[in-house]
Order: structure tokens, then sequence, then C-alpha cells
């Protein structure tokens, strides 16, 4: 039986695994990343909800507009957008499929008239965390948005 030299028993070719070293560079890199890209993910979804709400609240708009030209007055709830309101003879709807909810999956807020639309209507959603205040979305412009 012949016995092989130590310096052969290591060959590197043995070598089955990685070094904490390796683990912890690895580890570094992609906590870099998530820090880096996470951020910007979270701003673009809050953004993008930002947008449909605003679109959404443009369509109930449009439709409510398209019911006041029909029946010369604005409903009395967005459910009249979708069935006809009792005695009403000129009603051509429905002028939207559904009543949407918002992208936070809270229901608009319809008044008529308005409390900034006097002569017309207030459409609203209340926000990311449904509290309205600052974070209220609407179909109107505040004087404090301009600042």
């Amino acid at each position: 039986m012949r016995i092989k030299p130590r310096r052969m028993l290591h060959n590197s070719n043995n070598r089955r695994g990685f070094t904490l070293v390796e683990i912890l560079a690895v580890l570094v890199i992609l906590a870099t990343l998530a820090a880096i890209v996470l951020p910007n993910v979270v701003g673009s979804t809050e953004r993008a909800n930002k947008v449909s709400a605003v679109t959404q609240i443009s369509s109930l708009s449009t439709a409510l507009q398209r019911f006041e030209v029909d029946m010369g007055y604005f409903p009395s709830r967005l459910q009249d957008l979708v069935t006809e309101p009792k005695g009403s003879g000129k009603w051509h709807g429905p002028y939207l499929d559904s009543i949407p909810k918002d992208p936070w999956q809270n229901e608009y807020t319809y008044e008529c008239p308005g409390k900034h639309n006097p002569k017309k209507f207030d459409i609203s959603s209340k926000g990311p965390k449904g509290e309205g205040g600052a974070s209220t979305i609407g179909n109107w412009v505040d004087a404090d948005s301009n600042k």
C-alpha cells in the first residue's frame, strides 16, 4: 500500500462549500441592493395608487355630469349612476358598470351640493390611511396644495 503525501490530500479540487467570508460578502451585497431598491418600489406603489384615485374620481365626475345632462340635476347618491332612480323618466344609464372603491379599498365620498364645489358636487377618497385630512384626494383644488 502506498501512502500519499499530505499536500495531495488538501487538493483545491476537493473543496465542497463556501467560506464564511464569501457568505458574508454576498449578504452585504444583497443588503445594500435591498436598501437601494425597496424604498423606490414602495414609493412608486403609493404614487401609482394616488394617480389611480385621481383617475377614478375623474371617471366618476364624467359619469355624474352625463347624468346631470340627461336628468337636469345631479344624483343624490353614486348608486344612481348604476341603477335607475325611482320616478325618473329621462335616465339613459347605466352611466357606470359599477361604483369603484378607491385603491385602498374604501368607498368614495360623494356630496351634492359639495362644500368645495357648491354648485356641483364633491367626490373624494380619504387617502392611503383612510383618515382624510391632508391625505384626502378630491375633485377640487385646495389653495394649500400649491404651496
